[in-house]
């Protein structure tokens, strides 16, 4: 294996020639990115173009068909468990439909993965615990079930469990999706707010285009396999793209 260069190992999330396929459906056929320090990108699509199963090849839930990913230099392709396990450490993941335990509170939800992985004191715990939840505006929730919260409140209870190992990168599968507008930018703001405070890394994969746009610096557009486009949201608004100015139409 080729010596990792020290600008591979200082990015968060390089990705090269990254193809993978279900029987005949190609679903990424090839694609290249990186993701710098402190960057949000947003990953675009319409429904079924693999925005959901790359995150899921970036923490290794899935295996690539072939190509390279790289998580701070680290090979995920190649990594046996226990080397994922300790790279997923520094990774946190907002699943699609919050994926809260439906038998704990709001508070044992996000200290469940501090009890697993980190030696904290019980005070201490609980009080990161809290800060955690009022850092997503749901400390006055402690005690009540998934199914005594709104999906919105739900998605702020996952996002809290996800900071809770202090992540240096954080993924997000369609964080509004569900969410009616309001809520939506809500969520909006505090992936931009929780950006700007962590200065966390984040790829955040969305159909919401007008929710992106408030917190990301850079955007890509996944189509057949392939990144159609990728820049800033500027940069899609003046391409002169048939596909992406469609996309653009559909979102807005």
């Amino acid at each position: 294996m080729a010596e990792t260069s020290k600008e591979s190992r200082d990015l968060p999330i390089t990705v090269g020639d990254l193809h993978k396929s279900f029987g005949e459906q190609t679903v990424l056929n090839g694609i290249n990115f990186q993701v710098e320090r402190g960057e949000t990108l947003a990953v675009l699509g319409r429904s079924g173009t693999g925005k959901s199963v790359l995150l899921k090849l970036l923490i290794g839930l899935r295996p690539a068909d072939s190509g390279s990913i790289r998580i701070f230099g680290h090979e995920i392709t190649s990594s046996d468990v226990k080397q994922l396990n300790e790279i997923r450490k520094k990774i946190g993941f907002l699943f699609q439909q919050a994926a809260l335990y439906d038998s704990m509170t709001v508070e044992q939800n996000v200290a469940f993965p501090l009890s697993r992985h980190a030696a904290l004191p019980e005070n201490e715990r609980k009080q990161r615990v809290r800060d955690l939840l009022a850092g997503v505006g749901m400390d006055g929730h402690l005690d009540k079930l998934p199914s005594q919260i709104s999906g919105g409140m739900q998605k702020r209870v996952g996002l809290a469990r996800a900071l809770a190992l202090e992540p240096e990168i954080v993924l997000f599968d369609e964080p509004t999706a569900g969410l009616d507008p309001i809520t939506s930018t809500e969520i909006g703001k505090l992936i931009l707010e929780l950006k700007e405070k962590r200065k966390m890394t984040a790829i955040v994969v969305t159909h919401d285009i007008s929710t992106a746009k408030l917190f990301s610096d850079r955007l890509l557009l996944l189509h057949e396999g392939n990144i159609r486009i990728e820049g800033t949201f500027d940069d899609l608004q003046k391409s002169q793209d048939e596909l992406v100015a469609q996309f653009l139409g559909e979102s807005s």
